[in-house]
Parts: C-alpha cells; structure tokens; sequence
C-alpha cells in the first residue's frame, strides 16, 4: 500500500505531525466569486438590502471563518493566524454581475495557510448568499481556487490559469 500522510499504521485517519517542521512565514491568496442578478448588485453596491451591509458581514463571516477553519476541516492543524485581509471587486462585463472575494492570511509556523484562506473565501460568499437570498435564490458561488501561497518545504505555488 502506498504511504499516505493521512493516515496511520491501520488505515485510518489522522493528524499528521508535524512537531519536527520548522516555523517559517507563510502566506495564501485564495479567490472565489458570487453571480448575483442586477437587482442584487444594485441593492449591495447602494448598501440598501434590508439585512444591512452584506460586504461589512461577509468580511467578518470570512475572518472568523478562517480562525476556526480547524472546526471545520477535520486533519486541518489550528495555527496562529497573523494576518486575514478580504477584498471585494465587481466583475461586470459578462450578462449577470460578480463579486469577486480575494482573502490573504498569513501565518508563522510549521504548516500552511491555504485551508485558512479557502475556508474564508467560501465563507464570505456563503454569507453574501445568505444575507441575498431573499431577493433571489438562483445565485451562483464560484469557482473557488487557491491563486498563490508562499514558505513550507513544498515553495512557493502560483495559479497560471487564472
């Protein structure tokens, strides 16, 4: 059988140590996006939808998301984060608006943050569904990607394709 780091002697799962890693600065970039209808991108840009500032939630969905990301990924080692940054875009060019999500994290430690920062993305675009739903329910989420991260034994990683 092939080795696989997630799991023991038996076959089962567990949490990789990682005890023995050195600490290093580590970043990650991840993207997601949200295609909402006009009325939608009328009512969030003109901050009028009637469950408050839908970007001011979903950046604050999104940071508390990315510090319990271990919650909810369950091999996911809890890590300090030093830093979460979400930004927010409106791509208009195609039939129907999107939002476009870019969350930064970065940490200090012996393993990544890209979990952290995939977890806030998806969280950030759950809670723009959320507080939208409303108004329409046909709202597409993603994709949702990792774009870059930096440190780690493994180096640095740059999406080409996106």
């Amino acid at each position: 059988m092939t080795e696989f780091s997630h799991f023991n002697e038996e076959g089962r799962a567990r949490m990789v140590d990682i005890s023995g890693k050195e600490d290093t600065v580590r970043t990650a970039v991840a993207f997601t996006s949200v295609e909402v209808n006009k009325e939608i991108y009328h009512k969030i840009t003109e901050r009028t939808m009637e469950k408050g500032d839908v970007l001011s939630v979903a950046q604050v969905a999104g940071i508390m998301a990315a510090k319990k990301t271990p919650n909810w990924i369950p091999m996911c080692h809890p890590l300090p984060l030093k830093g979460v940054d979400i930004s927010f875009d409106w791509e208009l060019d195609g039939e129907k608006p999107r939002l476009i999500i870019e969350v930064s994290a970065r940490t200090k430690g012996s393993t990544g943050v890209e979990m952290e920062a995939l977890t806030a993305a998806s969280a950030a675009a759950l809670t723009v569904y959320d507080m939208c739903k409303a108004v329409d329910k046909g709202m597409v989420i993603g994709p949702t990607y990792l774009s870059e991260k930096t440190g780690g034994k493994n180096g640095d990683y740059k999406r080409t394709d996106r």
